[in-house]
């Protein structure tokens, strides 16, 4: 809906700055709706209203002043704590989908914004830029037994995605090194450097790819995997020699920077037609 006015819920993190300049450099009407203690400062200087967590009421209020149709909800944002919030009745329907999890909590406050008849907006959607394309992105060619890996790793990132456990796996040799559970991606490569180097790579010899596939259950308007420099600088770290997603279906934060990164690094990165 690019012409429709968007209203922007903006957690941490630079993945909201990104859209809020692209929104501003493309001419589409949008406000930015901070999150108090949250958002990056930079979108102070964008138009729009800061916002405590949970505020559901002025939240809807801002919605119709600013005749907003559709919303994009994105970066990070810590559980907060229902019980001191004043609850209501989107409040309470949101708390007990939180039982379920971060992508139950996610869903159910989508479904919240969208019962009152607004669109719910991918950050992909708000700016396809931000997308990985097909195949060789940045970096060198990746070898025949890297792609090996790669295939490997997206194998094993869908089956692990299907029990709910994580986006993220590590394989090199045709051999899972790590999957991602709770403690995010940069944990699980921070792990690889304690596994026995003959199964690694190594800063002298890489080897192996880090996948990131988003798990079935999760909607990429609310959740698509991300990466950013970090990212490429941690598998690089690891002793990798890439990383794997699926075309189309991964944000990259700060893209230029990252594939900048990427080839001064010797990390490829890779856009997958995996099915």
């Amino acid at each position: 809906m690019p012409n429709t006015k968007l209203a922007l819920i903006s957690g941490g993190g630079a993945l909201p700055v990104e859209i809020a300049r692209y929104l501003k450099q493309t001419g589409r009407p949008y406000t930015v709706i901070r999150i108090d203690g949250l958002s990056d400062a930079e979108l102070n200087d964008h138009p729009g209203h800061t916002l405590g967590l949970g505020d559901f009421p002025r939240l809807f209020e801002i919605l119709a002043t600013e005749q907003c149709k559709a919303v994009t909800m994105c970066g990070y944002v810590q559980r907060p704590d229902f019980d001191t919030m004043q609850k209501d009745q989107a409040l309470q329907s949101i708390q007990s989908a939180g039982r379920g999890g971060d992508d139950s909590l996610l869903r159910q406050v989508a479904k919240v914004i969208a019962s009152q008849g607004y669109h719910i907006e991918g950050a992909h959607e708000a700016n396809p830029d931000l997308l990985i394309g097909c195949g060789l992105q940045a970096g060198p060619d990746p070898s025949p037994e890297a792609m090996e890996d790669a295939q490997e790793a997206m194998r094993v990132a869908a089956a692990i995605g299907a029990l709910d456990i994580g986006q993220a796996v590590v394989v090199a040799g045709r051999i899972t090194l790590g999957v991602e559970a709770q403690e995010g991606t940069q944990a699980l490569l921070g792990r690889i450097h304690t596994l026995n180097p003959a199964l690694r790579g190594t800063l002298a010899n890489r080897k192996g790819v880090l996948a990131k596939l988003a798990k079935p259950i999760q909607d990429l308007r609310l959740d698509m995997p991300t990466i950013g420099v970090q990212t490429v600088e941690d598998a690089a770290a690891a002793g990798l020699c890439g990383i794997v997603a699926k075309a189309q279906a991964l944000l990259i934060v700060n893209k230029p920077a990252v594939y900048a990164r990427a080839a001064e690094m010797g990390v490829f990165i890779y856009g997958h037609d995996y099915h």
